[in-house]
Formats: structure tokens, sequence, C-alpha cells
């Protein structure tokens, strides 16, 4: 039996293109997943590790994002596995782990988000995922295996270093770069055209691509380096945040509409208020 809603994220990048994803940290409502979907993402990145949602809030993320097709992803802090076990059993289709460096990591990582034989979840009742009409539990424990993501995030030297072990581990799907924090562990903050950084991409895309995984580019939104980093081969995209957005959007009306001419008021007329 199939999945009711399945990981779309997952079947546009084994179908050779892009998974963008929607940033969230600051909204809450349930209209959230409906504008991604709006504006031409595939994924909601939920981030649990910098935002201040509880584990309600981002359940009803999840769980409203799911029938408009847009893949919920949530981003724990680094061991909080436990948390992502529990989003996974509310909704979540996929995760994020930030701070691997180690196959040994990778392998704990991979071994608690997975149902045996392939890891050793908890099961916790009917997915989500198949809209709580319950299978038969082996059945869907294996469909569940193949369809969730879990993503390692690559933000140190240590972490591109050991990007070809790290991507060989069974049950990791994608290799997230987390830019920005590499950049500060290379001494060069900001600097995400560096040659180190352009380097780093390279090991880990070739990585994944010996492997059989997906890379993933994350910090990254200047067209000059974005382009870079997608021709070279990353797919999981993560191409901005609920912040960035409504800034960029906002600035942009108000510096239009400020730069707009005020007519002046016809000879005699008294504007409202003055005498």
């Amino acid at each position: 039996m199939s999945v009711t809603y399945p990981n779309n994220a997952r079947a546009k990048m084994a179908a050779g293109g892009l998974a963008l994803g929607f940033g969230v940290t600051h909204l809450r409502t349930t209209a959230t997943p409906l504008l991604a979907a709006a504006t031409g993402h595939d994924w909601l990145f939920i981030d649990c590790e910098h935002g201040a949602f509880s584990v309600q809030e981002a359940t009803q993320l999840c769980l409203a994002a799911l029938p408009v097709g847009m893949t919920p992803i949530v981003r724990v802090c680094a061991d909080a596995l436990d948390e992502g076990t529990r989003m996974l059993d509310n909704g979540a289709l996929g995760l994020v782990i930030p701070h691997v460096d180690t196959v040994k990591q990778a392998k704990r990582i991979a071994d608690a988000f997975h149902y045996p034989p392939q890891g050793h979840r908890s099961w916790g009742g009917v997915p989500a995922a198949y809209a709580y009409r319950p299978p038969a539990t082996a059945e869907a424990q294996k469909v569940m295996n193949a369809e969730i993501l879990t993503v390692v995030m690559i933000e140190s030297p240590e972490g591109v270093a050991n990007a070809d072990a790290i991507a060989a581990v069974n049950g990791v799907d994608v290799l997230l770069m987390g830019t920005s924090d590499l950049t500060a562990e290379l001494g060069i903050s900001g600097q995400m055209g560096h040659p180190k950084v352009v380097d780093a991409y390279a090991k880990v895309i070739a990585a994944c691509r010996k492997h059989g995984k997906f890379a993933g580019m994350g910090g990254v939104y200047d067209t000059e380096n974005a382009t870079r980093y997608v021709s070279m081969g990353t797919q999981f995209i993560l191409s901005g945040n609920d912040h960035a957005y409504i800034s960029a959007g906002a600035n942009a009306r108000t510096q239009f509409l400020r730069g707009l001419s005020v007519a002046p008021a016809p000879a005699g007329a008294k504007r409202k208020g003055k005498k």
C-alpha cells in the first residue's frame, strides 16, 4: 500500500530535478505550506535548531504541508535524535541534522531514523503520510524507510574530509552544505565563493555521486554562487527563509512607493489638519 502523501522532494531529485526549500523560522500558521506551494517550492524547512518552534507548532506545520504536496522536513539540534523521531511520528517526511563531522555520527543518525532491519527506530503508530489509514505494520515500515529523507549537514573541514565515508552510510540520503558555518570554520566567514568553499563543494558533490546520494546547498543566496553550486550538481536547495523573503519583498515595495512623487496640492488648497 503506497503512502497517501508521498515525498515529492525526493521524487523530484530522483528524476534529476531541483527540490527547492522554503525556510520557516518565524511563521506559525497553517497557511505557511500553502504560501510555500503558491511560490513554487517543493519542501518546507521547519527550523527547530534556530527557530522557537514547539513540538506542537512544528507538528501542525507538518500536517498542513502533506495535503498540499509540500514535503515537510524538520531540522532538529545535533544531538536531539529523540526529537527527530517524534517529528517523523507526527508528520515529517524528512529530518535535517546539523554539524555532522564523522561517519560514526552519520551511522547513529541513520540507525535512529529507520525501522528494522535498516535501523532501530521505534514504531509510533500509523504515519500521517498514510492519512492515518493503517496498512500492515511491516509494509508501512518498509515503505517509510524508503520515503523519508535523512539529511546530514556538512559544516566543517572535518565533515568535508569525511564526506566520502559519510555518503557511503546506508540510510543517509542527502549531504547538505551548511555554507555559512563552513566559511566561519574556515576563517573566511561570509565568503561564499572563496576557492576553499568551491573545493569543499566539489568534494562533497563527488562523494554524493559516487554513492548515489543527493548533494544540497544551504546558506547561499546570491545569484553568482547559487548558479555555480547548482551547476556543479547540488539538487536539495534551501532557497530562502520567511524572514528574508518578507524583508526583500517589503523593502522592494516601500522603496518603490517612497520613490514616487506626490502630486502638488491645487493652488489655494489646504492640507487637512493645517490652518
